[in-house]
């Protein structure tokens, strides 16, 4: 029997091993390096000088780069603003249809992953446009007599934040709602509490974490999806995630993007570490 066990023991540490040297060697070391370039000092080109510094942190708190995080944090507050106000009812009661309406509307928000994002923002472009679609059909009903400048401002961008990451906040929901147990919330009915007063006790309470996790899931990425801002706002709003890109691609800096990159990667873990503690207290009060 000891020697079953440690031929099964031995086994399991063989198929072990190949996760853990992809972990070591594509997410580990890569995180490492770039950590330890943040310290480092710009050379000629695209040469790093490995003089320890803390230059590139202290640049990071110029006004310019602070304005830079302020654009994208009050982006991506807005945006995730919206898609919970929007994402949140539509997850809920998607989790309350019928099995067939499930299929047909998980169908249609698996469509849209089916093409690639940058067509689908393109397509965003036709829409938005001084000829677009959505001027076009607001002359022909009346409601304006000129078109509306809606392309390459900060509304277009936060249309396109919107459209790209509703998705994940329907999808967390949904997974939230559809493990809620339906008989609490009748419970609370037969007990004297009204439909609004049962959803925000007992509903609202059970798909909080569900809720956060799309909160995370489309905060984060909103703060350094670039690409957006470039084709539907005309790069007139420069977000993180621009601002890494154009230190890499044409100032040469590579330290202060890895140092830009690094206080971002921060502010995620904190965002991380937060959703974390409060479904912790959530979960602890469920078993209080």
């Amino acid at each position: 029997m000891k020697g079953t066990k440690a031929k099964k023991k031995t086994t399991s540490v063989w198929m072990i091993l190949p996760l853990y040297f992809f972990t070591l060697v594509f997410v580990a070391g890569p995180l490492i390096y770039m950590v330890a370039l943040s310290f480092a000092q710009p050379g000629s080109g695209t040469s790093v000088e490995w003089n320890l510094t803390l230059e590139n942190y202290r640049k990071i708190l110029d006004p310019v780069y602070l304005q830079t995080f302020r654009e994208s944090f009050q982006l991506a507050l807005t945006s995730t603003v919206i898609i919970c106000l929007v994402g949140y009812p539509f997850g809920y009661f998607m989790a309350k249809m019928s099995d067939t309406w499930k299929k047909r509307a998980m169908l249609l928000l698996m469509l849209p992953f089916w093409i690639n994002s940058l067509i689908r923002l393109y397509g965003w472009i036709i829409i938005l446009q001084n000829k677009g679609v959505l001027n076009y059909i607001l002359k022909g009903l009346g409601i304006i007599d000129k078109p509306l400048k809606i392309l390459y401002s900060y509304p277009a961008i936060v249309v396109g934040m919107v459209y790209v990451l509703l998705p994940f906040m329907i999808l967390s929901v949904y997974s939230s709602a559809e493990k809620l147990d339906w008989s609490l919330v009748e419970a609370a009915r037969d007990l004297g509490a009204g439909k609004i007063k049962a959803f925000w006790t007992v509903s609202f309470k059970l798909t909080l974490p569900g809720l956060l996790s799309g909160v995370i899931l489309t905060f984060i990425p909103s703060m350094g999806l670039f690409f957006i801002a470039d084709i539907l706002g005309g790069n007139k709003i420069v977000l993180v995630g621009s601002l890494i890109q154009e230190q890499m691609t044409r100032g040469n800096n590579w330290p202060f993007a890895a140092a830009l990159a690094v206080v971002l990667m921060i502010l995620t873990s904190l965002m991380i570490g937060l959703y974390r503690k409060i479904t912790n207290v959530k979960e602890l009060e469920g078993i209080g």
